[in-house]
């Protein structure tokens, strides 16, 4: 009998220690396209660099929320990129026409400035009904967010939220400030300093979700449509596979439960994970990544030989007349 027992116990260890845990998924998401001449780009050179990017990494499918105040902007041939992405198998969706920040807005100007992008989406065949709030500023005090939430179901639409805030738009400016400086930047150096940067604010959402959670839902990531995406966006899809990350589309991920949560908090703008984190009692302070933070990214840039060490002015020689 006990050699039986032990028999049992045997079979059930082996077949739990064959069980696979399930992969973390995440779904990559670009804001604010189609935007103007980057640091290394222009908009047309972006589109194409992103595009075979996304392709070589074997990325079928993300969403560029699109704000529609770009596609005429001199120069930038937004008409025919957003049409080039969307003949690459990726999809559109509303980022607002101004890009205004909802807490500085009137509701009813902010509500009309995101139909008049839906009206000029439109011009795109089918578009995803989905609306990113920029700055992810979905409203700081219950009228306003209660205000756009109705304005949304009226509309058939849904919140693009995000569920991993990054600054990646911050590192794209500083590449920009070094390149204008005349320094030489490291591409390597760069590279991995994205990289990395990314994969631990992944990490860190992802962390605070299966505290809150006890799982790890389908991640939305919060990109832009710049040139250290249109370079290295491969490289970030890369680091995540090793880490055992799952890279799905969209439209699987705004599939998950938590795009059925309504935050009650007013703590919207880090993102889904943080706002049901805030409603559960954790502590704000703890939902923010430190790489959510300007002057911690140019520091780190400048240790890292990617931005100039700045000047130290030598102190003045004190006047015979100082006692």
């Amino acid at each position: 009998m006990r050699m039986l027992i032990t028999l049992i116990w045997s079979i059930i260890l082996v077949g739990c220690s064959q069980i696979e845990e399930p992969k973390r998924q995440i779904a990559f998401t670009f804001d604010d396209g189609p935007r103007t001449s980057g640091p290394i780009f222009e908009g047309e050179d972006r589109t194409e660099a992103l595009i075979r990017s996304l392709d070589k990494a074997d990325i079928k499918s993300v969403w560029f929320f699109v704000t529609t105040n770009n596609i005429d902007r001199e120069n930038n041939n937004g008409d025919a990129r957003l049409k080039r992405y969307m003949e690459a198998g990726h999809q559109l969706a509303n980022h607002s026409h101004s890009h205004m920040w909802f807490n500085k807005t009137d509701t009813d100007a902010y509500i009309a400035d995101m139909d008049k992008a839906r009206d000029l989406l439109a011009n795109y065949g089918e578009t995803r009904p989905y609306y990113r709030y920029p700055y992810l500023d979905e409203g700081r005090s219950v009228e306003k967010r209660d205000a756009m939430v109705a304005a949304l179901a009226e509309r058939g639409m849904f919140n693009g939220y995000v569920t991993v805030d990054t600054y990646d738009w911050h590192m794209d400016a500083l590449l920009g400030e070094a390149l204008k400086a005349g320094h030489d930047v490291n591409m390597d150096m760069l590279r991995e300093t994205y990289v990395n940067s990314l994969v631990q604010s992944v990490e860190f959402y992802d962390n605070i979700a299966q505290e809150v959670l006890w799982r790890s839902p389908k991640h939305v990531l919060l990109l832009h449509e710049n040139d250290l995406a249109a370079m290295f966006i491969g490289d970030l899809a890369q680091a995540l596979r090793d880490k055992g990350w799952e890279i799905i589309s969209p439209e699987e991920a705004f599939r998950d439960d938590i795009a059925k949560y309504v935050p009650k908090t007013l703590f919207l703008g880090q993102g889904r994970i943080s706002a049901i984190a805030d409603d559960k009692g954790m502590a704000r302070e703890d939902l923010v990544h430190e790489r959510e933070n300007e002057d911690f990214l140019r520091a780190e840039f400048i240790e890292k030989g990617l931005l100039p060490q700045a000047e130290v002015k030598p102190e003045a020689e004190p006047s015979a007349e100082t006692p």
